[in-house]
């Protein structure tokens, strides 16, 4: 019982947090839509050649979770210092990889076929981005470490006050007013360039006066890069940034497929896939929790509590998938009409978010399934399904359905296929996690 309540509570904390981030992102598109047409197009691409690097390269940083929170199982508590500051390295490898590819995106934009008046405010939207990137992956070690040592709340009251800040500051620096002038769609990048630097800051401090963090002495001279320790977080970060890109990557190129089909495909086709964000956030808050405690106990030696941990973690992350997927089912029409009053993408929204409420089931155990795997160290494997079964079965198999037709069956100009194909894709890819997370489970070390 103790278990289930601090996997839950952490993972509340953690989903709370989480859903204040996405908020950025609705303000953003909020301001810029209210500023100019032309404001919004630029920050929907900007956005998300941003969002595609940053995620990325944060799945290097988010996978170091279980390191540090086997050292706190361990009570290795000086070790966790020791490793925070190698992780540093990292960090700053991975800032300068993704401020040469947000400063110079012309390749990208040309290859895409972007209108050339965006460009412009694109790649200055994207420049000042890049000087927000490494405060904002600096911030996700500092979330990381709290996930490890159990106390995410810290971070989530800095993200909800962040927000509380991000949504004046857009504003204004895009609008202009007070002796500032009206900065347009960059202007949403400067607020996201002071927040990333505001919540750092505060981190900062919190790291250097509260009593949880003493223990780690963090704050020691910075040694020299440790080759071996570099080497074993390369080991499991690069497959879960790659896994996290392989993610990314199939909903990007799925909505540019689906855009091919007018306005209607790819309003409805938004609207769904901002459906199936919002319900991510909930297994993938219960996955950090839970892979923090089996790390912790797989730290303590205790495997067999690891086990426990996983178990209750995966029954958690099953009845809230159904529960959600349920409600969606029920309520789909009236919650396509939250989005938009026009009939026709109602009525086709309606049809994608029956898909959804089933992706999300599949969605949910594979998330569990591929952080728990990670607790121990099994990481390529899941890389592979996932490019596999992401962009073979699912992207692939959804634009043959769309564009080319399978035997009889005539080709289908809808969201439809992407989606159906997608779904199956996914439900494969988590019945073969759940094998091999019951099979590594089942061995004689973690029942011991």
């Amino acid at each position: 019982m103790q278990e289930r309540s601090l996997i839950a509570r952490h993972a509340a904390t953690v989903l709370a947090g989480q859903l204040a981030v996405m908020a950025y992102g609705v303000t953003d598109t909020i301001v810029a839509g209210r500023h100019a047409q032309a404001s919004l197009a630029a920050l929907s691409i900007g956005s998300a050649f941003f969002i595609s690097v940053y995620v990325a390269l944060m799945g290097l940083l988010q996978a170091l979770l279980p390191v540090w929170a086997e050292q706190r199982g361990a009570r290795e508590h000086a070790g966790i210092g020791r490793s925070v500051r190698q992780a540093l390295y990292l960090c700053a490898l991975t800032s300068l990889l993704g401020m040469a590819a947000l400063l110079f995106p012309d390749v990208v934009l040309e290859w895409t076929d972007i209108p050339p008046d965006l460009h412009p405010p694109v790649r200055h939207y994207l420049a000042v981005l890049a000087l927000a990137l490494p405060p904002a992956l600096l911030f996700r070690m500092y979330s990381t470490l709290n996930q490890a040592l159990g106390h995410p709340r810290l971070v989530t009251w800095l993200q909800v006050a962040s927000l509380l800040v991000k949504i004046p500051l857009s504003i204004w620096f895009t609008f202009g007013g007070a002796g500032l002038p009206a900065l347009g769609v960059v202007g949403c990048a400067w607020a996201t360039l002071v927040v990333n630097y505001l919540q750092l800051g505060l981190a900062l401090w919190l790291l250097r006066t509260q009593d949880i963090y003493q223990p780690l002495r963090l704050w020691q001279p910075l040694e020299r890069p440790d080759g071996r320790q570099l080497a074993a977080f390369m080991r499991l970060g690069v497959p879960a940034s790659l896994a996290i890109a392989v993610e990314v990557t199939s909903f990007t190129l799925m909505a540019l497929f689906i855009a091919r089909q007018g306005t209607l495909a790819a309003a409805s086709h938004q609207i769904a896939s901002n459906l199936a964000a919002v319900l991510y956030m909930v297994p993938l808050s219960l996955a950090i929790a839970t892979s923090a405690r089996v790390s912790f106990w797989r730290g303590a030696g205790n495997d067999r509590h690891a086990r426990q941990a996983a178990l209750i973690g995966f029954r958690l992350a099953a009845l809230a998938s159904i529960a959600l997927s349920a409600m969606l089912l029920i309520a789909k029409y009236r919650v396509a009409g939250i989005y938009t009053a026009q009939a026709d993408v109602v009525q086709l929204t309606a049809g994608l978010l029956a898909w959804v409420a089933v992706y999300h089931l599949a969605d949910a155990v594979q998330l569990l399934c591929i952080f728990v795997l990670r607790c121990y160290r099994i990481t390529l494997a899941p890389l592979l399904i996932y490019g596999c079964m992401l962009w073979g079965v699912g992207l692939g198999g959804g634009y043959w359905l769309a564009y080319r037709g399978l035997g009889p069956l005539p080709t289908l100009h809808s969201p439809t296929p992407f989606w159906a194909t997608s779904t199956a894709a996914l439900a494969v890819t988590a019945a073969a996690f759940a094998w091999m997370l019951a099979r590594t489970l089942r061995s004689p070390q973690a029942q011991s």
